[in-house]
């Protein structure tokens, strides 16, 4: 290889390192905040009305690319503990191994895969691990809100990603077939997320 070769590899080689590196700098690592992020979900019961339901506390992390959010990252820990629907007795009855098993799994996790933009909206996909079954979701996204000053400083953000589950994909309560439980379970997880 002559010299002039040589310097045009070496400039090549430069400026992908300077991309990479610009690239990496553009995501920031945010920690979903659990005291203010939760999900809520709707089952329909009987075939006449829907049942609403939450889990109350959801940690994780977020890398948050502000400029391109299709090349972030989710990972979110929600704990099955925490499932209210406003009546104790049911509440106990999922907590059982008919349903969550609380016991046994404690909590589920979500893991992005991919973020696409669709129409201006971002698309999230990502397995869903529930009751040791893991499966892929998408969820539609709304956000992620433009970052502000947080009332404790540093910066917080947020965003709600919707999406619909077959109960018979996680194998969940199959004892418990339509009309009496529907097998779509909607849900709604809201995220504000802070960093320093």
């Amino acid at each position: 290889m002559n010299l002039l070769s040589t310097l045009r590899s070496s400039t090549l080689l430069f400026a992908a390192t300077l991309a990479v590196g610009a690239a990496h700098a553009q995501t920031s690592a945010w920690k979903i905040d659990p005291t203010h992020s939760g999900v809520q979900f709707q089952i329909r019961h009987l075939g006449v009305s829907n049942v609403h339901g939450s889990f109350s506390k959801v940690s994780g992390t977020v890398d948050l690319d502000e400029k391109d959010p299709t090349k972030s990252h989710v990972a979110a820990t929600i704990e099955t503990t925490t499932v209210n629907t406003n009546e104790a007795a049911r509440d106990r009855h999922l907590s059982t191994p008919e349903f969550f098993d609380t016991s046994k799994y404690p909590t589920m996790t979500f893991k992005s895969t991919s973020i696409m933009n669709s129409g201006g909206h971002l698309k999230m996909t990502g397995d869903l691990t529930l009751g040791g079954v893991t499966k892929p979701i998408t969820l539609e996204v709304d956000g992620p809100a433009a970052p502000q000053k947080g009332m404790h400083g540093g910066m917080v953000s947020g965003f709600s990603a919707a999406g619909t589950l077959s109960r018979k994909d996680f194998n969940f309560g199959q004892k418990y077939s339509s009309p009496i439980l529907g097998d779509d379970v909607k849900f709604t997880i809201d995220i504000e997320m802070s960093k320093p």
